[in-house]
C-alpha cells in the first residue's frame, strides 16, 4: 500500500444479505471515483450475525493488511428487512389501535399483515385539528400482564396522531413503564394521513425492531472486538445513511437498505446517468431506474411483500426471485412450468457443506424409493435464533418446533399430514426454522457455474426434483444436468419479465399489470402470431449481484438492450453504503380549526397562534431546529438544511383564505468520521 493511501481515511463498506455478508475496503484516494483496496463475502450466519459479519471483515483486513484503526467510518446495508418482509418474518408484536375502529383493520391489507398477533382497541384520537376525544387505555392496561409475557414489542397508532400525538405518547409510556419492551409509535415514522396505513408501517417496524437490533449489536461488538473505533452507519431505504442508533429505533426505514445501497454502488462504478439496474441476490432481484444520476423515489411509500408502507424510498420493485429461491412444479399441467420462488430455501449444496452425511444419507435414501415421493429433498433446521423469540407458539407449533435441531431433519420424517406441513411453515415465516431445498444455485454447481458449495449434494437434489412427474406420469427431465438447465433458463427469463414490467410501471402502465405481464411474456417468447410483439428498453441494465454474470448473460436479446455488469457487480451494495450521504427530513402542519386561529402541529408538540405569518414562522424554526437535531443523530455534523412550505388556500369573494400549510425541512452531509 502506497504512503498517499496509508495517509487518507479509509471507510468499511458492509452489507448483509439473506445469504452473503459482503464486505469492501474503500479509500477516497486513487482516482476521482476513490478505490476499492479489498473485497471479500463470507456466509450470512443468521443464527448469529457477528460470524458472518466477522468472515468478511477479517478477509478484507487481511488481503489489505489495513490497520484497523486508519479505519474512520464504517457503512452498512442490509437486506434482512426486505426479506423478512417479503417472506413474513418478524417477531410476534401486539398492536394498539387509538380512536380506530375493528372495521379499520381491512383497510390498506393491515389486517393480512396483523395475522394471528394481537391487537387492542381503544378509546380516543383526535380530529384533523388536533381536538382530543376522551382517552382510555384501561383496556391495554388490563391486557398488558398477558401481552408483555408473548410478544417482542408493541406498536401504537392513534386516529390523527399526525395533527397531535399525545395519545400515542400516553400509550407508548404506559407500555414502556409496565412491560419494558420496544414501543414504536406511528408518528414517530410519518407524518402522513391515511391511519391504516400507518399503523401498517408501524406493525412492520415493531416487528423489524429486535432483528435489526441483533445485527446493529452484532457489528457493534464485532468493531469493539478488532479496536475499529469508528462511527457506524446503516443505509436508509432512499440511499441516505444515518447513525446505527436512529436505524435501532426505526428499521422499517431500512427495508430496501441494500437495494438503496446497491443503486449508489451501481451509479459509482459505471457512471451512467440513466439505467436499469437489476439486483439479484440469493432470495430477491430488486429492480429500480437511475435517471439523470439519481434513483427514482417512490412518492407513495416502499412496497415490500405486497404491503404499500408510508416509508419513503426508492422507487424498487422487489421480487421473491433470486439464486436460492424455491424451485417447485406447476400443479395438474401435462406440461409443467418450472416455478421460482418468492421463499428462499438453504440451498441444498450449503446445506451438504456444512452438515455432510446428516443431509446426503437422507438424499440417498429417498433416492433409492421405488417413486418419487411429494417431500422429497426437503430438509427442516433451526435457525438458532434466541429463545425468547418463540414465544407465543400455538401448541402444534412448539411440538414440531421441539422436534427440529440443529442437524437437517427430513421433512418427509418429520411431517405426518398436510396440517403438520402448514404448521412447518408457520415456523419458517416467524424466523424460527429453516428448510433446505433444490434451488437455482443448486443447478449451477450441478452444472459447473458455480463452485463454492458441495456440488455433490447438488446432483443428488437435481436427481431427485428430476424424478418428479408430469400430467402424463413421466419424469420430467432425463438427468439433473437437463433440470438444471431448465432452471437456469427460467430464472434468467424471469429476471427479463420482472425487468420489462418495472419499466412498463415506470411508465405509468402498472394499473394494466395483468395485460402488462402478457405482453411481457408473449414478448420475451418471441411468441409466433398474428399480432407480432417486440419490447425493447430505452437505458441499459447495470446487472448486480455475484451471481448477475451468471444468470444475465443471456438478457440482452430479451430486453433489447445492453446489460453492463460491473467488475465489483458482487459487493455493490457494500460500496454504495460508504459513497451515500445523511439526509433527514421533518415537517410541520398549519391548520385552522376556527377563523383566526392558527395551530401548528410540529414534531411533538401543538400550538395556537392568531396571526398566520406567526404560525408559519414558528413552523419553519420548529422544522429547522427538528432536522438538524435529527441529522446529529443520525450521524452528520455537517449539515445544509433547506425549508419550503406549501399552501392550501381558497379565494371566496376575491379574499384570500387559508386552509392548510405543509412545512419540509431537508437536512443533509456526510457522515462524521473518526479523527
Amino acid at each position: 500500500m502506497t504512503a498517499k493511501t496509508k495517509s487518507s481515511p479509509l471507510f468499511l463498506g458492509i452489507d448483509t444479505g439473506g445469504t452473503y455478508t459482503d464486505a469492501v475496503l474503500w479509500s477516497e484516494a486513487g482516482g476521482p471515483n476513490g478505490k476499492v483496496l479489498a473485497k471479500a463475502k463470507a456466509l450470512t450466519t443468521r443464527h448469529d450475525l457477528a460470524v458472518g459479519i466477522s468472515g468478511a471483515v477479517d478477509a478484507v483486513l487481511q488481503k489489505s493488511g489495513t490497520d484497523p484503526a486508519a479505519i474512520k467510518l464504517v457503512s452498512m446495508s442490509t437486506t434482512l428487512a426486505t426479506n423478512a418482509l417479503v417472506e413474513g418474518q418478524g417477531g410476534r408484536v401486539a398492536l394498539v389501535m387509538i380512536g380506530f375502529s375493528e372495521g379499520d383493520l381491512a383497510r390498506d391489507g393491515l389486517k393480512a399483515a396483523l395475522g394471528t398477533d394481537p391487537v387492542v382497541f381503544c378509546p380516543g384520537g383526535h380530529d384533523v385539528h388536533g381536538n382530543a376525544a376522551k382517552l382510555d387505555l384501561s383496556g391495554l392496561e388490563a391486557a398488558l400482564p398477558e401481552l408483555g409475557a408473548s410478544v417482542s414489542g408493541f406498536a401504537v397508532c392513534a386516529y390523527f396522531a399526525t395533527r397531535n400525538p399525545a395519545h400515542e405518547l400516553a400509550a407508548r409510556d404506559l407500555i414502556r413503564e409496565k412491560t419494558g419492551l420496544p414501543v414504536t409509535a406511528s408518528h414517530e415514522l410519518s407524518a402522513k394521513l391515511g391511519g391504516p396505513r400507518r399503523a401498517l408501517t408501524t406493525l412492520l417496524n415493531a416487528r423489524l425492531i429486535s432483528m435489526i437490533d441483533r445485527l446493529v449489536a452484532a457489528t457493534e461488538g464485532f468493531l469493539v472486538a478488532r479496536k475499529i473505533a469508528a462511527p457506524l452507519m446503516v443505509v436508509r431505504g432512499d440511499g441516505a445513511l444515518v447513525s446505527a442508533a436512529f436505524a435501532r429505533q426505526r428499521p422499517i426505514e431500512t427495508i430496501l437498505s441494500g437495494p438503496a445501497a446497491s443503486l449508489v454502488g451501481a451509479r459509482h462504478m459505471t457512471g451512467l446517468d440513466n439505467a436499469v439496474v437489476s439486483d439479484i441476490g440469493g432470495t430477491t432481484t430488486d429492480v429500480a431506474v437511475l435517471d439523470k444520476g439519481r434513483p427514482r423515489l417512490d412518492p407513495e411509500g416502499a412496497t415490500v411483500g405486497g404491503f404499500r408502507t408510508m416509508v419513503e424510498a426508492v422507487a424498487m420493485r422487489t421480487f421473491g426471485l433470486g439464486g436460492d429461491s424455491e424451485v417447485a412444479l406447476e400443479d395438474g399441467a401435462l406440461n409443467p412450468k418450472i416455478l421460482l420462488g418468492p421463499r428462499r430455501l438453504v440451498p441444498l449444496a450449503l446445506a451438504g457443506m456444512m452438515h455432510g452425511e446428516a443431509v446426503t444419507s437422507e438424499l440417498e435414501r429417498q433416492l433409492r424409493a421405488p417413486n418419487p415421493g411429494r417431500m422429497d429433498g426437503r430438509l427442516a433446521i433451526r435457525t438458532g435464533v434466541p429463545e425468547r423469540l418463540a414465544a407465543g407458539l400455538t401448541g402444534a407449533e412448539a411440538k414440531l418446533y421441539e422436534m427440529i435441531g440443529a442437524v437437517p431433519l427430513a421433512v418427509d420424517r418429520l411431517l405426518t399430514s398436510n396440517a403438520q406441513n402448514a404448521t412447518l411453515n408457520r415456523l419458517v415465516s416467524r424466523g424460527l426454522v429453516h428448510v433446505a431445498g433444490f434451488t437455482p444455485s443448486d443447478a449451477a454447481h450441478v452444472l459447473g457455474k458455480q463452485a463454492n458449495w458441495d456440488a455433490a449434494t447438488a446432483r443428488l437434489g437435481a436427481e431427485l426434483f428430476a424424478r418428479k412427474r408430469d400430467g402424463r406420469g413421466q419424469s420430467i427431465a432425463a438427468s439433473p444436468e437437463a433440470i438444471s438447465e431448465r432452471v437456469l433458463t427460467t430464472l434468467t427469463r424471469l429476471s427479463a419479465e420482472v425487468i420489462l414490467e418495472t419499466a412498463f410501471a415506470e411508465d405509468g402502465l402498472d394499473g394494466a399489470a395483468t395485460v402488462a405481464h402478457a405482453l411481457v411474456q408473449r414478448a420475451v417468447d418471441s411468441h409466433p402470431g398474428i399480432a407480432r410483439l417486440s419490447v425493447a428498453l430505452d437505458r441499459p441494465v447495470i446487472g448486480l449481484g455475484a451471481s448477475a454474470p451468471l444468470h444475465y448473460a443471456g438478457l440482452p436479446p430479451l430486453v433489447g438492450n445492453d446489460c453492463v455488469v460491473p467488475e465489483d457487480t458482487d459487493v455493490a451494495n457494500a460500496l454504495g453504503a460508504v459513497v451515500g450521504q445523511v439526509r433527514v427530513s421533518a415537517e410541520a402542519r398549519v391548520s385552522q380549526p376556527q377563523e383566526g386561529l392558527f395551530r401548528v402541529a410540529s414534531g411533538e408538540t401543538v400550538r395556537d397562534f392568531k396571526d398566520e405569518a406567526a404560525a408559519i414562522a414558528a413552523a419553519e424554526t420548529d422544522v429547522r431546529a427538528i432536522a438538524a437535531g435529527r441529522a446529529r443523530d443520525a450521524g452528520t455534523d455537517s449539515a445544509e438544511i433547506e425549508v419550503a412550505s406549501e399552501f392550501r388556500v381558497s379565494t371566496v369573494e376575491g379574499q384570500r383564505m387559508f386552509i392548510e400549510a405543509h412545512v419540509v425541512a431537508v437536512a443533509s452531509g456526510r457522515p462524521r468520521i473518526a479523527v
